[in-house]
């Protein structure tokens, strides 16, 4: 395989430009359907539409301060935001004229709140005015206006309209005037990390460099001596040690990032910084932040991911605790960790294709974050366990609403994930039903059409539609896990293995109208062995095919899903297509299953269980509990 130069800048295309059906067109249909509305109405119900509206009195302190100094209601800027977001995106996806008119309605509010100089937050105009930049290790004031420019981004794209668009722009152009290095500014940061990839959004679809270097000022500045926490607190006569979480490694503060070495603390921050530390080494080719990156990105997926791509094992701490340390039945894996590490991956390859970044977005993408939706996207997970005794289930809302709609952004959003433009090359990341109108730097317009039934089958097709003949490169990736893939280009096979360079085959040549490149990804059943070192996981094993982990319900196999034992040599599998669950491929397997009822009334014997054979379902991970309630393993014994 070879090594290419990572000197391209790669950006995702945006989401009015690819078009889903499938797999990820069910679930689109699902936030359009329910997920968008669904949001809104429960934004509102919190109270959070009185918050904004400068005709009505404050509603002053509605969820009670917390030890922590602040309160969750000082958050809800980004539920709204991130809310607006997912309309625009369901918007494009299914014309909805009422959603549409009411997301108007709170963009108008947001604009007669805003100040003369652009200041824009609703606790900071009518709570708490007094307290505007005081403490930004905890308030959250710069990471609610990120997730005000991503809506106001998003709405732009979707709908055209650019009144947020302008609202945002004048928020940001007022905080270039407030942050920085001269004499009477801030030199200083977020405590939860947000408006660093945001700005970058914002300086892309306007065209101005002035964002890009804000966001550049505040990953540069977090973390360096005299620390801005620290004075901060000494200014606003606060105790610079007196806090709830004791380090500032909880929000990545503890070191310069270029110095940092190991993934810490709050899970869904580490995530949002790395994600804009990555946005900016793309747009800046600063090969000193992907150095740093680099080391980080090996650091979590080598000690401290779970299988799923869920990250952050402990409540504490909404984050990560030890090396190896990831339990299952209490694992935190808050949905918005993972969310926040498909944003990671996703801008890991801004300077090129690589598949150790694309092939954990996609395992991240199906099993961390996805579980957070229900089927019918009126449910959420907050934290995802990887085992359950069937206590655990989604729920319709909860007092810090930040995990729905950050998957439902997340859902309608996805084929910016799936496709990226650079000057000469398209590269397909992920794989779906989809039709992608991609325009490259040399100005050549292509529009991809990809025929597949991904994940459930392997085959993927795709046709190029073009004007006139034009030279670029295709690069498709290739899983790790896809021994045996084939590929073709008008029938005619190509050696793979020719054509890889970081785990993408990259086929340069002139395209013409109607060319048809064939892949194949062989999804074969295969066991995932844990490191020794994660105690949780000795003698257990888990399965995945293709890019889904697989789990074993009660609905489908009864109670004592412990005493499942899988054959150290996996038996033929057979396929099952569930239409009670979006089509999914269920996996019937041949096991051992210990006998439980036969045990008698000790607690404790010489003699283990017997062993019987039995006949196991194993469904895909992401869809679990959306049946009967019940338990649920995803580790199963493994036998001898």
């Amino acid at each position: 395989m070879t090594k290419t130069v990572k000197d391209r800048q790669f950006r995702p295309v945006s989401v009015p430009d690819v078009e889903l059906g499938g797999f990820w067109g069910k679930w689109q249909d699902a936030v359009c359907q329910s997920t968008a509305e669904t949001l809104l109405d429960r934004c509102v119900e919190a109270g959070m539409l009185k918050a904004i509206d400068v005709s009505q009195p404050s509603p002053g302190i509605v969820i009670p301060i917390q030890p922590w100094g602040g309160t969750t209601q000082m958050f809800w800027d980004s539920d709204l935001g991130k809310s607006i977001e997912t309309i625009a995106y369901s918007l494009y996806r299914r014309p909805n004229p009422e959603l549409e008119a009411r997301a108007d309605r709170i963009i108008d509010m947001y604009e007669k709140l805003q100040d003369e100089d652009g200041y824009l937050n609703a606790w900071f105009q009518r709570v708490q005015p007094h307290r505007r930049w005081t403490n930004l290790r905890d308030h959250h004031e710069l990471y609610c206006a990120g997730h005000l420019i991503e809506a106001a981004v998003a709405y732009y794209q979707a709908t055209g309209k650019r009144k947020l668009l302008n609202i945002m722009c004048r928020f940001a152009d007022y905080m270039i005037t407030v942050f920085g290095r001269k004499e009477g500014q801030i030199p200083g940061y977020c405590g939860h990390e947000e408006i660093e990839l945001a700005l970058v959004r914002l300086a892309r679809v306007t065209g101005e460099k002035k964002y890009l270097d804000l966001s550049k000022f505040f990953i540069d500045e977090r973390g360096t001596e005299p620390h801005f926490f620290t004075e901060e607190a000494k200014r606003d006569g606060r105790d610079p040690e007196s806090f709830i979480q004791k380090t500032y490694e909880y929000g990545q503060a503890h070191q310069p990032v270029r110095d940092q070495k190991k993934v810490v603390g709050h899970a869904v921050r580490a995530m949002y910084l790395y994600s804009g530390m990555a946005d900016i080494a793309t747009e800046y080719k600063d090969d000193s932040l992907t150095a740093a990156l680099e080391t980080l990105w090996d650091d979590l997926v080598t000690k401290q991911m779970y299988v799923t791509g869920g990250i952050g094992p402990a409540a504490s701490n909404e984050g990560f605790t030890d090396y190896y340390d990831l339990p299952n039945d209490t694992a935190y894996a808050e949905t918005c960790a993972s969310v926040g590490l498909v944003f990671w991956a996703s801008r890991m390859l801004g300077r090129g294709p690589d598949r150790r970044y694309a092939d954990i977005m996609e395992q991240a993408l199906y099993n961390g974050a996805l579980p957070g939706l229900s089927i019918d996207g009126k449910t959420f997970f907050y934290d995802n366990p990887l085992e359950s005794t069937g206590r655990h289930h989604r729920w319709k809302w909860h007092h810090c609403p930040c995990c729905p709609p950050n998957i439902a952004r997340l859902v309608t959003s996805i084929g910016s994930y799936m496709y990226a433009v650079a000057e000469d090359e398209i590269a397909v990341h992920l794989y779906g039903e989809s039709a992608a109108r991609l325009k490259l730097a040399n100005g050549a317009e292509v529009e991809l059409r990809q025929a597949t039934n991904y994940p459930w089958d392997g085959a993927i097709a795709f046709t190029a539609r073009l004007d006139r003949p034009a030279r670029f490169a295709l690069s498709l990736r290739i899983p790790e896990w896809a021994a045996g893939a084939t590929l073709s280009v008008n029938g005619s096979m190509l050696d793979l293995s020719a054509h890889l360079a970081d785990g993408y085959a990259r086929i340069e040549r002139e395209w013409s109208d109607g060319d048809r490149v064939a892949l194949y990804l062989p999804l074969t059943l295969r066991p995932q062995y844990a490191n020794p070192k994660v105690r949780q996981d000795v003698g257990r094993v888990a399965l995945m095919r293709g890019p889904l982990v697989y789990c074993a319900e009660a609905a489908d196999n009864g109670g004592d899903l412990n005493a499942i034992v899988l054959p150290r040599e996996l038996p033929s599998a057979e396929t099952v297509v569930m239409e009670e669950l979006n089509g999914a491929v269920a996996v019937d397997l041949a096991v051992e299953r210990e006998e439980t009822e036969n045990w008698g009334k000790a607690l404790y014997r010489e003699e283990p269980a017997a062993r019987v054979p039995h006949k196991a379902r194993f469904v895909p991970y992401h869809l679990w509990d959306n049946r009967a309630p019940g338990e649920m393993l995803v580790w199963v014994q493994s036998g001898r």
